[in-house]
């Protein structure tokens, strides 16, 4: 017979269980955003000329929709002070198949499976730019995983693998009809490899990790992101391909700036990063 437990005991349990509910949240976040990923792949793969536009329109709003649960696992572990090497490992693998494999598979169907039966060529092209966006993101993660520890928290080296996947949806969002044109198929192509490159390339990125120390920055987070609501519901899906293109040129032109010698803002640090320091910088 199962012994009754007292007042003390019963306490100390309940403590335990909410400590191992604190760190299965994380996880689960992660999950979700992996279901996510799963959903776009085979809303896409279920596209059909008569359903192919709102199936790439939900497609690629469920990329963006990951993404959101991909930056909330990690402050939630942070929050939580859950972190965990476990957490790291389920992040990136569930990137991959969010970020990589999902939005590769829908921008293949998406710009090159209808154009491909009049123009191989440019199927086999897209085919190849496809998979190459998968190979990059795949090396950014590996190299994100091995260089945490060397690289400023407050910068990615590399465009992230959300704000690659997130670029392709908001593309697909503002067009979700599937390209018919050589021209535009060609030029999405591009876009694909070039996105491949910025991802593998050693530009520095924003993490915007690390809390401002500013005394009045939290006001002013909350003001921006009040802002970018109000655009999100005037702009509607034009907000994703305007908000991701100005991010990748702001982080273009600060590179390019930091080249010529501006430092009005920090660039990344070369020295080793603490402990403390390197935590803050991973997703978990």
């Amino acid at each position: 017979m199962r012994r009754k437990l007292n007042p003390e005991e019963r306490k100390v349990r309940r403590i335990k269980v909410v400590q191992r509910s604190k760190y299965a949240l994380p996880s689960a976040i992660t999950l979700i955003s992996v279901l996510c990923g799963f959903s776009s792949v085979v809303i896409s793969m279920k596209a059909t000329n008569m359903t192919a536009e709102d199936s790439y329109l939900w497609a690629g709003a469920l990329i963006i929709l990951a993404a959101l649960f991909d930056g909330l696992d990690g402050r939630v572990a942070r929050a939580t002070r859950t972190t965990s090497e476990f957490g790291v490992q389920l992040d990136s693998l569930a990137d991959v198949l969010s970020f990589g494999m999902a939005p590769a598979i829908l921008a293949y169907r998406y710009g090159f499976l209808a154009i491909g039966q009049d123009d191989p060529q440019a199927r086999a092209i897209g085919w190849a730019a496809s998979f190459f966006f998968l190979a990059c993101g795949a090396l950014r993660l590996a190299r994100f995983n091995v260089q945490v520890e060397q690289t400023d928290p407050r910068y990615f080296v590399g465009m992230p693998i959300p704000v690659g996947a997130a670029c392709i949806a908001s593309i697909i969002l503002k067009w979700p009809s599937p390209i018919s044109s050589e021209t535009l198929s060609y030029l999405f192509s591009a876009g694909l490899f070039v996105i491949g490159i910025l991802m593998i390339s050693g530009l520095s990125f924003p993490s915007f990790k690390k809390k401002p120390r500013h005394p009045k920055a939290g006001m002013w987070i909350t003001i921006s992101f009040l802002a970018l609501l109000c655009l999100l519901v005037i702009l509607k899906t034009t907000f994703f391909l305007l908000f991701f293109a100005a991010l990748l040129l702001f982080s273009i032109v600060i590179n390019i700036a930091w080249k010529c010698g501006w430092r009005g803002m920090a660039p990344p640090s070369t020295t080793k990063m603490s402990e403390e320091d390197t935590f803050d910088g991973q997703n978990y």
